[in-house]
C-alpha cells in the first residue's frame, strides 16, 4: 500500500488516498520517516532483522531441512535468546519450512464431480451378519523399479475375505472391473450383495455402474467430505502393505507383486495340497464356514475338502 500510496500521492494526495485505502496517513508518514532514520524503528522490528538472519543461517547449514522446533533450539545452543513462537513468525515471514515425514503418496481416487452418485448404504458401519451381505472395494499402490503397480481389492466384509483382485500398471477403469469379475466368478451366489467403494472414476464408470447392476449387485459409494467413508477397505490395503509389500521389498516388476498379491490372497496353498481361505482381520468366532474351504488340484480344479474322520478315542 506504501509503494501504491508513493506512485499516485501527486495525482491525488495521501489523505484521499488513505480514507480509500486501510490505512491512516499518520501510519504512511512512520513508514517513510524510519526509512530514512532506522534509529526510529521499534525495538522488535530491529531484533526481528537481526534474528532473520540468524535463523536463515541456522535453516541453511542444516541441509534446508530443520522446522521451527529444531530452529529454535540450535539457536538456544548458540546462546540466542528467542522465543519459539518468534521463530515460526520469521519462518513464516521468510518462506522457510521443515521437511516432514513419511514418503510422497501417490493420489488413486480421482473423483468425478459431473456423475451421478448413488447414496451412501453403510455410513461407516461395516457389519455383516452372513457372507455376500456386504463387499467393500478399494485400489491402492506399490512402487516397483519399473513404475507404479495398481491393487484393486475386493473384501467381504462378514469373513474378511479377499473374493476379488486385480494388478494392473495404470489406473485404468477396466482395473476394478477385472476385480469384480473375479469376485462374481467366485461367488456366483452373490446377488443383492452390497458393492461399497469411494467416489474414484474407476467405481463411478459406466461400465463398472452396468456391470453392476446386470449382476444385480446394490451400489454405494462413500459420501462426501468423509474420510472414513471406506475405512475397512483401506484397512485392508494397509494390512497388504505392512505384512507383504514393506517386508518382501524391494519389488522389480509388476509380475513380483502380482504373484505376491496371489499368494497373499489364497491363491496359493500355503500348506500342500491344502488350501485355508485367508481371512483378513476377521473377528474371533467368524471364521470362514467348512464350505468356504478348498482343495487345489494340479490342474486348478477346485473341491470341497473333506472333513477328517472322528478316530477312535475321540469316539470313546
Amino acid at each position: 500500500m506504501v509503494a501504491f500510496i508513493d506512485e499516485h500521492r501527486e495525482t491525488y494526495g495521501v489523505e484521499p488516498i488513505c480514507e480509500v485505502l486501510p490505512i491512516a496517513p499518520s501510519t504512511y508518514f512512520e513508514h517513510h520517516a524510519r526509512a530514512k532514520d532506522p534509529s526510529l524503528r521499534p525495538a522488535r522490528a530491529v531484533r526481528d532483522e537481526a534474528l532473520r538472519t540468524e535463523v536463515k543461517r541456522v535453516w541453511t547449514e542444516n541441509d534446508s531441512v530443520y522446522g521451527a522446533q529444531k530452529v529454535w533450539r540450535q539457536l538456544l545452543r548458540a546462546q540466542v535468546k528467542v522465543a519459539r513462537c518468534t521463530v515460526e513468525r520469521l519462518m513464516r515471514d521468510l518462506g522457510l519450512r521443515g521437511v516432514t515425514r513419511g514418503s510422497a503418496f501417490k493420489v488413486t481416487t480421482v473423483a468425478d464431480e459431473t456423475a451421478v452418485r448413488p447414496p451412501d448404504l453403510v455410513n461407516r458401519e461395516f457389519k455383516a451378519t452372513r457372507p455376500n451381505q456386504l463387499w467393500v472395494a478399494d485400489i491402492t499402490y506399490v512402487a516397483t523399479w519399473v513404475g507404479f503397480a495398481y491393487v484393486a481389492f475386493v473384501t467381504d466384509v462378514f469373513s474378511r475375505r479377499i473374493v476379488g483382485w486385480r494388478v494392473s500398471s495404470s489406473l485404468r477403469s477396466d482395473l476394478a472391473l477385472d476385480a469384480l469379475e473375479q469376485a462374481l466368478h467366485a461367488r456366483p451366489e452373490a446377488e443383492g450383495v452390497v458393492h461399497h467403494s469411494d467416489r474414484g472414476t474407476q467405481y463411478t464408470a459406466i461400465r463398472s455402474t452396468e456391470r453392476l447392476a446386470e449382476a444385480g449387485v446394490v451400489r454405494s459409494v462413500g459420501s462426501v467430505g468423509d474420510s472414513y467413508d471406506n475405512a475397512l477397505a483401506e484397512s485392508i490395503n494397509g494390512l497388504f502393505k505392512t505384512e507383504v509389500i514393506h517386508r518382501k521389498g524391494p519389488w522389480r516388476s509388476i509380475e513380483a507383486v502380482e504373484h505376491a498379491v496371489l499368494i497373499w490372497g489364497g491363491g496359493v496353498p500355503r500348506v500342500p495340497s491344502i488350501r485355508w481361505p485367508r481371512s483378513h482381520g476377521y473377528p474371533p468366532g467368524l471364521e470362514p464356514a467348512p464350505h468356504l474351504r478348498h482343495t487345489l488340484l494340479p490342474r486348478g480344479q477346485v473341491q470341497p475338502v473333506r472333513q477328517p474322520r472322528e478316530c477312535a478315542e475321540a469316539r470313546a
